[in-house]
C-alpha cells in the first residue's frame, strides 16, 4: 500500500526557457488557483531554513545564476509543504539534442487528494506548454527510474518485470514520453506520437482520462495512486507499456 505521508512528484518536460519567460510565474499562479488556501511565497535557503519572499515575482524572474532555471519556491506551512523547482535539461541528454525545461512539483498526497492532484497536474502541464509529464508517489518514482538502461555494455534487469527503457537522448522526438506514471500528461503532439486515443482499445484508459484546453490529455492508470506492491497496479502499468510501445523508445530500433 502506498504511504499516505509520501509526497506526489509531478514532473513535466517542456520547451527550454527563453529570456523573460512568463511560464514559471504561470505555474505558481495556476497551482494557487487549484489548491485552496495555497500561497507560494517562501524559499528554502542552502542551510535548510525557510525564507519568506517579499517580492516573489521579481525574485522568481531573476532565475538561478545561469538564468535558465526555476528557483525553488514553496509555501510556509510545514504540515502541507508544496515545492516547485525547475532546471534546464541539457541538450546532450535530451531528445533530438534540444535542451528542455524540467519542472518538479512536490505535493502532499494526504492533504491534496486524488481530484486535486489531477487539477494541479493539468495546471502545471498547461502552464509550461509541456510535451509530456507524469505523477507518481515519490518512492515509486525512484524505483521506476531503474527501468532505464544506461549502458549497452552491461547487463540490465528492469524492476518487477517492467520494460527496459532507452535513455532520453536516444529518443528521436521530445514529444515521445519517456516514462509512464500514475497520472500522465500528454500534449496533443505527444498523444499523436503514441496513437492515443484509439477507440478500439482505449476504453479503459479513456474512462479515467480528461481532455485539456490545449487538446492534450491527462490519463490516470489506476484509481488509487500507483503502488507497485499492488498486483493490479503493476498489471495496469505493464498493459499501458504494451499498449504504447513507443513510450521510452521501446519500439524504436
Amino acid at each position: 500500500m502506498a504511504n499516505p505521508q509520501s509526497p506526489l512528484v509531478l514532473t513535466v518536460y517542456a520547451p527550454a526557457l527563453a529570456d523573460e519567460d512568463s511560464r514559471p510565474m504561470a505555474v505558481i499562479c495556476g497551482l494557487e488557483r487549484v489548491l485552496p488556501g495555497l500561497r507560494l511565497d517562501s524559499t528554502i535557503s542552502s542551510e535548510g531554513n525557510l525564507t519568506p519572499l517579499s517580492r516573489r515575482e521579481a525574485w522568481l524572474s531573476r532565475g538561478r545564476p545561469n538564468g535558465k532555471e526555476v528557483r525553488l519556491i514553496c509555501n510556509s506551512d510545514d504540515r502541507y509543504r508544496v515545492t516547485v523547482s525547475g532546471w534546464e535539461r541539457p541538450a546532450g541528454v535530451s531528445p533530438r539534442g534540444q535542451s528542455q525545461l524540467e519542472v518538479h512539483v512536490k505535493l502532499p498526497l494526504l492533504v491534496a487528494g486524488h481530484a486535486v492532484a489531477v487539477d494541479a497536474f493539468e495546471s502545471v502541464g498547461e502552464a509550461t506548454c509541456a510535451f509530456w509529464g507524469r505523477v507518481t508517489p515519490e518512492g515509486v518514482a525512484a524505483e521506476m527510474a531503474q527501468q532505464v538502461r544506461h549502458s549497452m555494455r552491461q547487463p540490465h534487469v528492469s524492476p518487477r518485470g517492467l520494460p527496459t527503457l532507452k535513455r532520453t537522448e536516444e529518443l528521436h522526438s521530445p514529444e515521445l514520453p519517456h516514462h509512464l506514471g500514475w497520472l500522465n500528461y500528454w500534449s496533443d503532439a505527444a498523444a499523436g506520437a503514441i496513437g492515443f486515443p484509439d477507440s478500439t482499445r482505449d476504453a479503459e484508459l479513456l474512462s479515467r482520462s480528461r481532455r485539456t484546453a490545449t487538446g492534450g490529455w491527462v490519463v490516470q492508470l489506476t484509481d488509487a495512486p500507483l503502488d507497485l506492491d499492488t498486483p493490479s497496479h503493476l498489471d495496469a502499468l505493464k498493459r499501458a507499456y504494451e499498449r504504447s510501445p513507443r513510450i521510452g523508445g521501446l519500439s524504436i530500433p
